[in-house]
């Protein structure tokens, strides 16, 4: 914590997203409303998982999981985006900001490998059904969890840090609605060259094998139906495409900005919007609208609730 010490610059400001004061306005009730959805849909999720016995599964305890993290990995920026879109002058104490940091890189990197054990579930789901009761038995899903969480907390504090005592002692301006290790490397007192290199070898370097290890996976999957069946290619296809659909979306930011740590545009915050509002608000639309066992346990819990 030294680089508390040394540090002269005790906040930053966030110029977060630039736009008339009508665009500002629409922009901040649009927010607000996805907001919303993200946590009432995904705690639905989580609540629906619970209730319901027979979403008692390995695949919809993970779903339940990856619910829970979309609305932390939500919460740790989209709510002072709002905030902070109809105000004039956005700081963030510089304390504020390394946790933000350190947040959204635990979230982040559980449900990178979160992501991981849902491939896997479908995997033994889809290629090996006769020992998916053991490959996926209560305890390994509980270990999947807590590894994923293990590797997103490891994940972020090696990210965390690589920023802490580092000395800054001006410029403060983020080009940014949020705080993340890209931009506040560039404002460090000190040679970021190495740490370029460090966070490429860190969040890049996940980011990228992990996205190309879950498409390799699906690719599987969808090779080993095809050459038990061509008929049932097409069903693989479409209990997959829910999966391939949120990865993609999820991973695509994640890669460009991450594998290209000193952004010379302001694109990246805007591709960061899909990852913390838009992938977070489809999950529980797309598991919910697209499943068939997610639809008769809702249409059960509404029965129940008017009787």
């Amino acid at each position: 914590m030294d680089g508390l010490n040394v540090s002269v610059v005790s906040e930053f400001v966030l110029l977060g997203l630039s736009g008339s004061w009508e665009t500002k306005v629409f922009l901040t009730l649009t927010f607000s409303l996805l907001y919303l959805g993200i946590i009432l849909g995904n705690l639905f999720i989580v609540f629906l998982v619970i209730a319901d016995s027979h979403l008692h599964s390995p695949m919809y305890f993970l779903l339940a999981n990856l619910s829970l993290i979309d609305v932390g990995l939500s919460c740790t920026t989209v709510p002072r985006m709002v905030t902070d879109l109809l105000k004039e002058h956005k700081v963030i104490s510089f304390q504020s900001c390394m946790a933000q940091v350190c947040f959204i890189h635990i979230m982040g990197g559980t449900e990178m490998v979160l992501l991981m054990a849902m491939a896997f579930d479908r995997y033994a789901a889809i290629c090996k059904p006769l020992h998916y009761l053991t490959m996926m038995s209560p305890k390994k899903c509980i270990l999947f969890v807590v590894m994923s969480w293990v590797t997103g907390v490891i994940h972020a504090m090696s990210q965390f840090s690589l920023i802490i005592n580092l000395p800054f002692c001006g410029p403060n301006t983020i080009d940014s609605f949020y705080c993340d290790f890209p931009r506040i490397i560039q404002l460090a007192c000190s040679d970021a060259a190495k740490f370029e290199f460090l966070g490429i070898a860190n969040s890049g370097f996940m980011s990228m094998v992990t996205f190309f290890l879950l498409l390799l996976s699906y690719a599987f999957i969808l090779v080993t139906v095809w050459k038990r069946s061509s008929g049932d290619l097409f069903k693989a296809l479409g209990t997959l495409s829910a999966h391939i659909t949120l990865v993609v979306l999820f991973f695509t930011p994640c890669i460009f900005i991450y594998m290209w740590p000193f952004p010379t545009s302001s694109i990246d915050k805007y591709m960061f919007i899909v990852d913390f509002a838009i992938t977070t608000a489809l999950n529980p639309v797309i598991y919910t609208l697209r499943n068939k066992d997610e639809q008769i346990a809702a249409e059960r819990l509404r029965k129940m609730a008017s009787l």
